[in-house]
């Protein structure tokens, strides 16, 4: 049992090394440690959302960062941060499609999104603030 708890620190001690990098503007070596946190620990939702976090400001790889974002929520549906930060990559992303179908789709979701964050959280400004730039594009 001991062991286990060494893993979780150091897991925990990784996790904050990895987000100090990406708070720096480190985003390789951040990426780095997301990526060796989730080798050990696969289910971890704070290394998928850093992990997204660092493909959305680093390289714009949108498709990878909605796919760590997606999974950070389903891991931790409650999180409102999490679901945030998927629902502004989404609006980010959308534009970005030629396919004018798939772009809505993508609006669609991240206005699913929003909805749910101020389901969790009735008064969160952002939240408010994106749906209603989503109802003035008619989403």
């Amino acid at each position: 049992m001991l062991g286990h708890q060494e893993e979780q620190i150091s897991l925990a001690e990784l996790l904050s090394r990895a987000d100090t990098l990406r708070y720096n503007g480190r985003y390789e070596e951040a990426e780095k440690l997301y990526l060796k946190i989730l080798e050990q620990e696969p289910e971890n939702a704070a290394a998928h959302h850093g992990l997204g976090l660092v493909y959305y400001l680093h390289g714009g790889d949108f498709e990878k960062s909605l796919a760590e974002f997606k999974k950070a929520v389903e891991l931790e549906p409650e999180n409102v941060a999490y679901r945030l930060d998927w629902a502004k990559a989404l609006t980010t992303v959308a534009p970005l499609e030629e396919d004018p179908e798939k772009m809505m789709e993508l609006l669609r979701r991240a206005k699913a999104e929003f909805e749910k964050v101020l389901e969790l959280d009735p008064e969160n400004q952002e939240a408010i603030k994106q749906l209603s730039y989503l109802a003035e594009w008619g989403v």
